[in-house]
């Protein structure tokens, strides 16, 4: 089934912000249900398969360990998602989990990315998740509330989450000493802008796009001690956001390609860069 992508990304891209104050109430039957539909169409370039898990009103209120430790107020239901533990699986998830927030965007439902700061085995006991799984990302879905508590106003200022890297930080030409100039890649000027918008764990923007022999390649910088707070590299999943944008705006604006996790090109590397994946144009 192929992803029924009827909405402008970068419409979507700018509704969708972190939402941690929700209306509690729950969404309608008939947008749930559409919801599940767009989930079904979902896949991804690195073909890993990305498991969807729903969490209603009714369940949480059996369980008394769930917890999102004060950052999401008001939210009356989650989806949650899980993997096989596998090479590029991460990315699978980041980059499947980003579409459907843009999408839950565009339908004007907030979400917010949580992968530090739930419960995890409450709300895996409650999702029903095999032990079997890796259970790396949950977020609430619901309409946003008017106000931002206190918490989520503190949360925002200290990761700095209206705050992007500059361009040149992020895109290299050739080389990592050479800045990509925005003039010489008008066709995939904009992709490249969705790219530097996505929203990234703490905000810190791993990704790296490099131009070389007519691809695009895609690195991971690993930011020092930052993973070791997590059971697995929470960067990863960032990398798979930083693909769905970058693929999305390619296809809305019609140009052909493909990602290729074995295309890593002959470049020196930085210091924590570590390559990722590449696009190949048709």
């Amino acid at each position: 089934m192929e992803m029924n992508i009827n909405f402008s990304i970068e419409e979507a891209v700018e509704k969708r912000v972190s939402v941690r104050n929700y209306v509690p109430r729950e969404v309608e039957p008939d947008t749930r249900k559409e919801v599940e539909g767009f989930i079904a169409s979902l896949s991804n370039p690195f073909k890993k398969e990305v498991e969807f898990h729903f969490l209603d009103a009714k369940a949480m209120e059996d369980r008394e360990k769930l917890g999102t430790y004060g950052v999401i107020k008001g939210a009356k239901q989650y989806i949650g998602t899980t993997i096989k533990d596998e090479a590029k699986a991460l990315e699978a998830l980041g980059y499947e989990m980003e579409v459907l927030m843009l999408y839950l965007a565009h339908k004007g439902l907030g979400t917010c990315w949580l992968g530090g700061t739930f419960n995890r085995k409450g709300f895996a006991g409650a999702m029903n998740i095999k032990e079997d799984e890796l259970f790396p990302i949950i977020t609430p879905y619901g309409y946003p509330a008017e106000n931002k508590h206190l918490k989520e106003r503190a949360m925002r200022k200290l990761i700095k989450a209206d705050q992007r890297k500059k361009w040149q930080e992020l895109f290299f030409n050739k080389d990592f000493q050479t800045p990509l100039p925005k003039v010489a890649v008008e066709e995939v000027a904009f992709p490249l802008e969705m790219v530097r918008l996505g929203p990234s764990a703490s905000n810190k923007q791993p990704w790296r796009i490099l131009r070389k022999n007519n691809a695009w390649h895609f690195y991971e910088y690993k930011e020092p001690g930052y993973s070791k707070y997590f059971s697995y590299d929470i960067q990863r999943v960032d990398m798979g956001i930083a693909a769905a944008h970058f693929d999305l705006a390619l296809r809305e604006k019609g140009i052909e390609g493909a990602f290729d996790t074995e295309r890593e090109p002959a470049v020196e590397l930085p210091e924590h860069m570590e390559y990722a994946f590449s696009w190949i144009a048709n």
